[in-house]
């Protein structure tokens, strides 16, 4: 059997193993994940970060193996209606983040307030753009997620998101499809050719989330064609337990999401999420 990580390299959001980043770092080291998506570090979202906090974080995941791979931003994880030119503030500090700490994208979303209208289209179509002006010149792929309740949370405008502005590819994320409803393989056929990589988050039935392969979310069908086309980056985005920063990812409170699989702790959690993945994907 072929080595599954020719096929797939496994990354993770290290801050729900721990919000330190030296915990991030022994969690990361013990399940042999090379790659990190920074999305908090010492209880602080990575876009509020200073710069020199930035380098110093940087320095510590180097000189412990670790690389970063994204910026798990919450960049248009806002109001269509709120404070844009404050926003675009932010994000061109995130690009600095992003090369600073040699990340090759930055996750991003298209704006919550939509319900998905047509009406707002045209307007988060512009919002979009401006991020890709504004990222020219940079090495940093823009990847946005179809994260439940904003504009781009189902297939069909996920599509329209990335054929109409080409700069933005997908980050593939089935358990937020569960949630919206939206058939997985549906959407996978649709997005795969835009697909950068992927998050595993499995989700069943009744919209809990569950371990990778757990789940009603078909994760094996569509990862064993993703490998035949090549394969790429899985981030382990376990949200099983909770843990610091995970009542702010959405307007919602996400730990009523959480399923029924109960652990001891963090560290428990976030080892038995990535000992999931690679069982899925052994056999791939």
């Amino acid at each position: 059997m072929e080595d599954i990580m020719s096929k797939f390299r496994l990354c993770a959001f290290a801050d729900e193993a721990d919000s330190d980043i030296r915990g991030q770092i022994k969690a990361l080291n013990r399940n042999g994940v090379g790659l990190i998506e920074v999305r908090g570090i010492n209880g602080k979202n990575i876009s509020d970060m200073t710069l020199s906090e930035v380098k110093e974080a940087n320095k510590l995941y180097n000189d412990n193996g670790i690389k970063v791979w994204s910026i798990g931003s919450p960049i248009g994880k806002i109001n269509i209606n709120d404070d844009f030119e404050a926003e675009l503030e932010k994000f061109k500090r995130t690009i600095e983040t992003a090369e600073i700490m040699e990340a090759k994208c930055i996750r991003m979303f298209s704006f919550y307030g939509t319900n998905g209208e047509t009406k707002y289209r045209d307007e988060v179509m512009e919002k979009l753009s401006r991020y890709v002006e504004i990222a020219q010149g940079s090495s940093v792929v823009l990847c946005h997620e179809n994260e439940k309740g904003i504009y781009g949370d189902v297939a069909s405008r996920c599509f329209d998101i990335v054929t109409s502005i080409p700069d933005i590819k997908a980050v593939f994320d089935p358990a937020n499809f569960n949630q919206c409803n939206q058939d997985i393989i549906e959407a996978w056929d649709l997005l795969k050719p835009y697909v950068y990589y992927h998050h595993i988050k499995d989700a069943d039935l009744e919209h809990k989330i569950v371990p990778a392969g757990y789940g009603s979310t078909n994760m094996k069908v569509y990862l064993t064609e993703y490998a035949q086309m090549g394969g790429g980056v899985l981030t382990a985005e376990p949200h099983l337990a909770d843990f610091v920063g995970l009542s702010n990812l959405a307007n919602e409170d996400e730990t009523a999401n959480i399923g029924s699989f109960k652990f001891d702790n963090n560290d428990e959690s976030f080892d038995f999420a990535i000992n999931a993945i690679k069982n899925l994907i052994k056999d791939i």
